[in-house]
C-alpha cells in the first residue's frame, strides 16, 4: 500500500468517526501508532481537540438577538453611565437550604488547661430547601420572595411578583419608577406566556 493510500484511508476513518483513537487506526491499517500520529499531524494537518464546554446551545438567530441586545445595552451605558446604573434593577433566584447550625457559644465545653479544643463536625445540608427570588438595585435589596412549598415558578406566579415589585418601586424608589426601570433578569425559561398588565 502506498503512502498516499494510507493517508486517504486514515482520512476516511477519521471522517467516519471523529473520536476514533490512533491505536484503533493503527490496528485497522496494520501500521504503527507513531506513523498514524505523523500522518494526521503532518499530512492531514489535524489535531485531536477536546470539546469546549458551553452552558447552552444557541442557534444563529438566538446569537444574533443576543448580540443586538448587548449592543443596545452598551449604547445606553455609553450615553450616560450614571443614569444607566441608577435605573438598573436586577433579579435572580437561588436555592436556600435548611441547616441546623451550632453557634460558637453553644459549642463551648469545660476542659482542663492544656486540653485540646472539642471537635466540631461540619454542618451538612439537610433535605429541606426552598427557592428565593431576589430583586436589587444599586441602593440595595428591594424584595426577597420565598416560593411556597410545592409551587413552581410559572407565568402567573412571576407576573404577580412583578406587580408586587412595581408597588415596591413606587413606595421605595419613586425616582427610579418615573425615569423608567431597566430590568435585568437571568434567562431562565418560563412556562406559559407573560402578557403585560396595563394599570
Amino acid at each position: 500500500m502506498t503512502n498516499s493510500e494510507i493517508i486517504d484511508q486514515i482520512h476516511v476513518l477519521i471522517l467516519e468517526d471523529r473520536r476514533i483513537l490512533a491505536k484503533s487506526i493503527a490496528e485497522q491499517l496494520g501500521i504503527s501508532r507513531e506513523r498514524v500520529g505523523s500522518i494526521t499531524h503532518e499530512d492531514l494537518d489535524m489535531r485531536k481537540l477536546s470539546a469546549k464546554w458551553a452552558p447552552k446551545c444557541v442557534n444563529a438567530d438566538q446569537k444574533r438577538q443576543r448580540c443586538q441586545s448587548s449592543e443596545q445595552i452598551l449604547q445606553c451605558f455609553r450615553r450616560d453611565p450614571n443614569d444607566f446604573l441608577s435605573r438598573l434593577l436586577t433579579a435572580d433566584e437561588t436555592w436556600l437550604y435548611h441547616y441546623d447550625p451550632e453557634t460558637r457559644q453553644q459549642s463551648m465545653e469545660w476542659r482542663y488547661s492544656g486540653s485540646p479544643r472539642p471537635g466540631k463536625i461540619r454542618v451538612q445540608k439537610s433535605v429541606g430547601k426552598f427557592l428565593a427570588s431576589i430583586f436589587w438595585d444599586q441602593d440595595g435589596i428591594l424584595r426577597i420572595d420565598y416560593l411556597p412549598k410545592g409551587q413552581s415558578i410559572n407565568a402567573e406566579y412571576y407576573l404577580s411578583l412583578l406587580v408586587q415589585l412595581k408597588d415596591m418601586l413606587k413606595e421605595k424608589r419613586r425616582g427610579k419608577f418615573t425615569k423608567g426601570v431597566l430590568f435585568l433578569h437571568d434567562n431562565a425559561p418560563l412556562t406559559g406566556h407573560l402578557q403585560p398588565r396595563r394599570n
